[in-house]
């Protein structure tokens, strides 16, 4: 698993967005900006759409002011799906990242297997990368949602 003080792998996001489909690289992306990133186990799943995802739109301005250049939502699904989730919820400030094929969450050692619910899937948790370094990572126990609220991460800062 990932560590505080290490870099992001170099990987591969994808977006959809009204101007088209984009992937990105995280190297990229991540480079010379301060970041929060929280990942779901799926898109429009109970926990996911009534507490974690609301919890980020609600504080993005707080996040903001605090020197937070981009807010990230992760899930192991399909930019389609992503896009759906965020219009569906009015994300606005938190861009909608999709990991396809579950590489950049393997990759950070952060994945989970959930078996018939949707097979291999990212765990919840919630970090802070700042120019591509994670600051901050809180990673969420099995079936508990505490350390990887915008409220916690938001004190974090």
């Amino acid at each position: 698993m990932i560590e505080q003080g290490q870099p992001l792998p170099n990987a591969s996001l994808s977006e959809l967005t009204a101007e088209g489909f984009s992937s990105h690289d995280t190297a990229e992306l991540f480079a010379n900006k301060k970041v929060v990133l929280f990942a779901v186990p799926g898109a429009f799943t109970p926990t996911c759409s009534e507490q974690h995802l609301p919890g980020y739109i609600a504080l993005a301005d707080q996040f903001k002011a605090k020197g937070v250049d981009m807010i990230v939502c992760v899930s192991v699904n399909d930019a389609f799906v992503m896009k759906a989730w965020g219009d569906t919820t009015g994300a606005g400030e938190v861009r909608m990242l999709a990991d396809g094929d579950a590489s950049f969450t393997q990759a950070i050692g952060l994945s989970m297997d959930s078996g018939n619910f949707g097979g291999v899937r990212s765990q919840r948790y919630a970090m802070i990368v700042d120019n591509g370094v994670v600051t901050q990572l809180n990673v969420e126990p099995p079936k508990t949602f505490e350390v990887s609220k915008a409220e916690a991460l938001l004190a974090a800062l």
